[in-house]
C-alpha cells in the first residue's frame, strides 16, 4: 500500500514549541509546491503557515521515494525502510515521508481515495480504495486473491 501520487491528504498539525497550538485538518496538496516569497530562504514546500508570534512560515513538504532514501542514508538509518508493504507480523511500514520545519503532524485524516494498494499477484487497485472506515477489500481475478486492508492506522514517526 501507498499513497497515490499527486493526492490531497489531510493532518492535523501542532507547534513543536507549544502543545496548545494546533491546526486541525490542514489539506496538503501534493501534486504542486506553493510559491515562494520573493528573496526566500526556504525550500520549495507543499503546505506553510505562520504560528502566532512566529517571524518565519514553518513548511512540510511530502518527500518522493527518492528523497526519503536520500535522507535515510545522510541520517545513517539504513535499518529503515520505505516500501509501503506489510509483512506478515502486521507491522508498521512506512507510506509516506514529510519534511517538517518548525512543524509537527501529529493525526493523519484519511479523506477516501488517497491510496494505491498492490496484491501479492501485482494487480494494482488504485480507484476507490477508500479507508475512511478502517478496511477496504477487493478480489484479484487474474490471480485469484483476495486483497484487504483491515484495522488501518497512521502514526508519525520521527527517524
Amino acid at each position: 500500500m501507498r499513497i497515490k501520487p499527486g493526492t490531497n491528504l489531510c493532518l492535523s498539525v501542532k507547534n513543536p514549541l507549544n502543545d496548545f497550538e494546533t491546526r486541525e485538518k490542514v489539506t496538503i496538496d501534493t501534486s504542486e509546491f506553493l510559491e515562494q516569497e520573493e528573496n526566500s530562504r526556504e525550500p520549495a514546500h507543499h503546505f506553510r503557515l505562520k504560528w502566532e508570534g512566529s517571524k518565519k512560515y514553518s513548511t512540510i513538504t511530502v518527500l518522493s521515494e527518492a528523497e526519503v532514501k536520500a535522507t535515510l542514508k545522510k541520517l545513517k538509518k539504513k535499518k529503515v525502510e520505505f516500501t509501503g508493504r506489510l509483512d506478515e507480523n502486521d507491522t508498521f511500514q512506512s507510506i509516506a515521508a514529510f519534511e517538517c520545519r518548525g512543524i509537527q503532524p501529529y493525526a493523519f485524516h484519511i479523506l477516501g481515495d488517497e491510496f494505491v494498494v498492490e496484491s501479492e499477484g501485482g494487480k494494482i487497485f488504485d480507484e476507490d480504495v477508500d479507508l475512511s472506515e478502517g478496511d477496504w477489500g477487493d478480489y484479484d481475478e487474474e490471480n485469484d486473491l483476495a486483497v484487504g486492508v483491515n484495522d488501518f492506522e497512521a502514526k508519525f514517526l520521527s527517524p
